[in-house]
């Protein structure tokens, strides 16, 4: 999806970098769009969600330049439990705390009406989130539940984004189930799946157009989905809740905040 995103902001005449933690493959990617789009102006940046001394580097390679949008699209869905080089499960370090640390690295350099749009799951209907979870022990992992987890932390990340910087454009994507690796889980039944159900779902350049739609959105606090948009669900309005899980995620990785 984020291949598919780059090249059709692109080609409509965005300044682009791509942000991504294999720099080899960026490029193939670059060198693709380009073969299609030679005017497109893309740039390609080293990026590890995993590692928050990437994502402090990464923001500070940006220099001093105006960012207007920022599209937080990557995501895993962990095979196992393992902790990252910080000693955070890998899961909740790539779908939100990366993401959560970037977000914030860039507010000062983000234009007044910049649009911040972070990619959510279906799946957080399906969990409760609290300050507990966002350090998960190995009993307490599981692929889908911890991924889940940590999408739904994400979405109160933005809520309460919104409401500390409103004049921000902050939205929410949902591209519902995309044919990627992303949902190859390493078991046996993979090979039937990918026969069985991968053709039933979304290609990446559909998966991804909900999130265009909400990066080219004049409004905010819009949860975009499908072929259009709505207010963010009633279920997950929790002020309360959201500010208790900034806190607690900046003190987890912002020490001395």
């Amino acid at each position: 999806m984020g291949s598919a995103a780059v090249e059709s902001l692109a080609a409509n005449g965005c300044s682009v970098v791509m942000a991504c933690r294999n720099r080899a493959k960026a490029e193939a990617v670059r060198a693709d769009i380009l073969s299609r789009v030679p005017a497109a102006d893309i740039a390609v940046a080293a990026l590890d969600l995993a590692s928050l001394d990437s994502v402090r580097r990464f923001a500070e390679s940006l220099g001093p330049e105006p960012v207007s949008a920022l599209f937080n699209n990557a995501g895993v869905i962990s095979k196992g439990y393992s902790l990252t080089v910080d000693g955070l499960e890998n899961t909740f370090a790539v779908n939100y705390f990366g993401p959560w640390l970037l977000t914030r690295s860039l507010l000062d350099r983000f234009t007044p009406d910049a649009h911040i749009v972070n990619m959510v799951s279906l799946t957080c209907r399906y969990v409760r989130i609290d300050g507990k979870y966002l350090r998960p022990a190995a009993t307490d992992f599981s692929q889908l539940g911890t991924y889940a987890r940590a999408k739904r932390a994400l979405l109160s990340f933005s809520l309460e984004l919104a409401r500390r910087c409103p004049q921000l454009r902050v939205n929410l994507a949902d591209p519902g189930i995309v044919a990627s690796d992303m949902i190859d889980l390493g078991h046996w039944y993979d090979p039937l799946a990918d026969a069985l159900f991968k053709p039933l779902c979304k290609t990446p350049k559909a998966g991804v157009q909900p999130a265009l739609r909400a990066l080219a959105s004049e409004a905010g606090g819009k949860y975009f989905v499908g072929k259009g948009s709505k207010v963010i669900p009633a279920r997950y309005i929790d002020p309360a809740l959201d500010e208790r899980l900034w806190a607690e995620t900046a003190r987890i990785i912002l020490p001395g905040s």
